[in-house]
């Protein structure tokens, strides 16, 4: 299956060619893997890519985070704000928020977390971090087992603009 990737913010204003309608962002779906949610650390994309750290865009607005898959116990989902990223640089990390997009979520059923929806972390439906790109952390919150799956829905920021 082909696959494509871009660098830039996906918008559309709905096929409109006068370029009268309001553009909108894009949703956008990351798919995660926590392979022990007794463990804290970085999350990663899926089972096998134990690497694929799951980094999100500067001006990054989660939606919804979504467990597909269970295990036992509660977790806690949020984010550090990395800077200085790129070839040749040394990151450096900035203030964790560990309790960002999950606080004390039941891993016991598979659920959908949304703005006010019980156990989900404040910056749900805010932007992350303004200026800088987000590396997805998690850690147990009491006692857990097993690995749990799903997705982070999320689109970028960008102030309404659109290009002529």
């Amino acid at each position: 299956m082909a696959r494509s990737t871009t660098v830039s913010v996906w918008r559309s204003n709905g096929g409109d060619q006068t370029r009268t309608t309001t553009a909108g962002s894009m949703n956008m779906h990351a798919p995660f893997y926590i392979a022990n949610v007794a463990a804290t650390g970085n999350v990663t994309a899926t089972s096998s890519l134990a690497n694929s750290t799951i980094v999100l865009p500067a001006n990054a607005v989660v939606t919804s985070v979504t467990l597909n898959t269970t295990a036992t116990g509660k977790i806690d989902l949020g984010f550090t704000p990395l800077s200085a990223i790129g070839p040749g640089q040394t990151t450096t990390l900035g203030t964790p928020v560990p309790t960002a997009l999950l606080s004390g979520a039941s891993t016991a059923a598979r659920a959908v977390f949304s703005v006010a929806a019980a156990n989900a972390g404040a910056s749900v439906g805010n932007v992350a971090n303004a200026t800088n790109v987000v590396v997805i952390t998690s850690a147990a919150n009491g006692s857990a087992s097993g690995n749990v799956s799903g997705y982070i829905s999320y689109f970028v920021y960008d102030n309404g603009q659109q290009d002529d």
